[in-house]
């Protein structure tokens, strides 16, 4: 029992090296300084994600079957050998490697790590505080992401080959926290034919029409929030210098940090539905103001609307994984994601080519407007909430 409170902290510390990237606020501008362009510096995260995509399903089901702490191990080695391509760099095919291994590594952290905290605090029988332990521990993501963004781009404006260097390091300290880790003893560990177990998964999602909802509303903004989110320093590099994109996602990160760490509290003051509902008429709203409007302000609004974003995550992983089976938790989350991955893997050059000719604050106005849509995904969930 002792091993399994200690996952807790070893997934925090684990979260927290995972994402201490120093490249993180300004990586699109390293990948078009090497590509020459911003579509093809956008198609190399369409790399990632639809790589990781590929690998989700596989992934997801190794995890269920064999065990989490192994799944974890094989995604932190990915990620040491993903950070080392990137350092070497100096050509779209190194490049390519690099984020082909980036997604390899999303793929195996991806529902597994929350299936390891869930299966962690449920051996404990603290399910219960789900919500809370994992608000707490992917506040770690925002606050290495923070610290990564400031001393990244201060030091992007000398080298940028120095902060791809420095992004290792991390990498196999995570590597070396998951060797750590206690693998659950799960009795419903699955043990069904491969083929079978993904049917079963898929028809658990097709069946339940709230789970449905809630795969749509996460792939639509997952594709066009994060491709928007990764693209935002190309439109920041025509307000400030690249030196000061790190204080833009300081506020980001840092606000993201904030709502993770009292997503819970939040969740009970005003619930999961509404959390999810808010969250995004706020952030569009602000966000139609600072692209359509550009100013020496618009990268300060853009990283305000972090502060409702670590509470609509949480709102919705939870919501989520009521609706999981035990045996499927893993894979279930992979499914969703992997479509959410194959989105990306579309929607990010299609807004690089948007940028490429119509500049990138129309290519993020553009991105705003659809995410309306998915508004109305989130009110249906709300009305099925009450049925």
């Amino acid at each position: 029992m002792k091993g399994i409170r200690r996952n807790i902290r070893l997934l925090a510390v684990h979260n927290f090296l995972t994402d201490f990237k120093f490249h993180s606020a300004v990586l699109v501008i390293y990948f078009a300084q090497v590509t020459g362009s911003f579509t093809l510096a956008m198609s190399l995260f369409s790399v990632i994600m639809i790589s990781g995509a590929l690998f989700e399903v596989p992934t997801g089901m190794f995890s269920d079957r064999i065990g989490r702490k192994k799944t974890v191990i094989f995604g932190a080695v990915s990620a040491c050998l993903s950070a080392v391509f990137y350092a070497v760099g100096g050509s779209y095919w190194m490049l390519f490697t690099g984020a082909l291994l980036e997604g390899l590594q999303r793929a195996w952290y991806s529902g597994n790590n929350d299936a390891l905290l869930y299966e962690s605090l449920e051996q404990s029988g603290k399910e219960e505080t789900f919500a809370h332990y994992l608000g707490k521990t992917s506040a770690m993501f925002q606050l290495a992401l923070m610290i990564g963004a400031v001393v990244g781009s201060v030091v992007a404006e000398f080298s940028f080959p120095l902060i791809m260097w420095l992004s290792v390091i991390p990498q196999v300290g995570a590597f070396i926290v998951s060797l750590h880790l206690t693998e659950p003893s799960v009795i419903t560990r699955g043990k069904s034919n491969v083929f079978s177990h993904l049917s079963v998964s898929a028809l658990r999602i097709w069946n339940n029409g709230r789970l449905r909802l809630l795969s749509l509303q996460d792939i639509l903004r997952f594709g066009m929030g994060e491709s928007s989110f990764q693209f935002n320093a190309a439109f920041i590099q025509t307000l400030w210098p690249v030196w000061a994109i790190g204080i833009s996602r300081l506020l980001s990160y840092g606000g993201a940090f904030i709502s993770y760490w009292n997503s819970s509290k939040i969740i009970r003051r005003i619930g999961e539905h509404n959390v999810l509902m808010l969250a995004n008429f706020l952030t569009r709203t602000v966000n139609f103001v600072a692209y359509g409007f550009p100013s020496v302000i618009s990268p300060v609004l853009m990283g305000m609307t972090s502060l409702t974003y670590g509470a609509s995550e949480i709102s919705k992983t939870t919501l989520m994984q009521k609706e999981f089976s035990g045996t499927e938790r893993a894979t279930l989350a992979s499914l969703n994601s992997f479509f959410g991955h194959i989105f990306y893997g579309i929607f990010s050059p299609f807004l690089g080519y948007v940028a490429d000719s119509a500049g990138p604050a129309k290519a993020l106005i553009m991105v705003q407007i659809f995410m309306f849509g998915v508004l109305y995904i989130q009110w249906r969930l709300k009305r099925m909430s009450r049925v």
